[in-house]
């Protein structure tokens, strides 16, 4: 039986396709006049992509190079895809998606400045694909269902939960987050949630109940308040269950 779920959080701009799609179109809009201007860089204030990285690259997960495939649920700049390729040395497939076309515009270009291919029949060792696509409103494409070792979200579930929008059962769409996730990923593989919005705990409440269940986390830096000890940025992997 699933968990029930923690209290939703309250709707936010942040949580709006409009929102989203003004950020990227004025990243996009910059790097055009300013070709060194890349797009935000996401969580940067705890190193959020280089941890991850390492993460990935450890042995607490022992991910081939050579053959590990990744889904990057609203890639933004493509960042962390592009530190997978070049420093983390991944050779398999990468594949980043988000709904703001302005988002995918940026991450294309960004992929022909860095001299990587795009498109059918480029060099898989080389290439990364970028495709814009709502999960939450979109049927996914046939190959991906269960189709993906490791299903990546670096604050895509944060904005899904300050979105206000229901879905047909009158639920909040946070709430059927998770059954979208889980179906990308193969039996056996991982779902890697950051999140600055949920804790721990909540992200595993949201989380499990499914196929998922908590496998590891990603260390972050820690700070006292009021006799508390927390941090700003939290990561949890999740395995789906073979």
């Amino acid at each position: 039986m699933a968990r029930q779920p923690p209290p939703h959080l309250e709707p936010s701009e942040l949580g709006t396709k409009e929102y989203w799609d003004a950020t990227y179109e004025t990243d996009l809009t910059t790097h055009v006049s300013t070709p060194s201007h890349t797009g935000q860089t996401w969580f940067a204030d705890v190193n959020a992509s280089q941890k991850t990285l390492r993460y990935l690259t450890s042995p607490a997960l022992s991910l081939s190079r050579e053959t590990t495939s990744f889904l990057d649920l609203g890639t933004g700049n493509g960042e962390l895809l592009f530190l997978l390729r070049e420093e983390g040395r991944f050779a398999g497939r990468l594949v980043g998606v988000d709904y703001s076309e302005a988002s995918i515009d940026l991450c294309r270009q960004l992929a022909i400045q860095k001299g990587y291919p795009h498109g059918p029949g480029s060099d898989e060792r080389r290439s990364l694909e970028f495709t814009i696509w709502d999960i939450m409103r979109t049927p996914p494409k046939q190959e991906w269902v269960e189709g993906f070792d490791v299903v990546l979200d670096k604050g895509t579930f944060d904005a899904v939960s300050l979105s206000g929008e229901v879905d047909e059962q009158e639920r909040r769409i946070c709430e059927g987050y998770r059954e979208r996730v889980e179906m990308l990923v193969k039996k056996g593989g991982y779902v890697l949630v950051t999140s600055c919005n949920w804790t721990e705990e909540e992200l595993g409440e949201w989380f499990t109940g499914g196929g998922l269940e908590v496998y590891g986390r990603v260390e972050y830096p820690t700070f006292k308040f009021g006799g508390q000890t927390g941090q700003s940025v939290c990561s949890v992997c999740f395995k789906k269950k073979s």
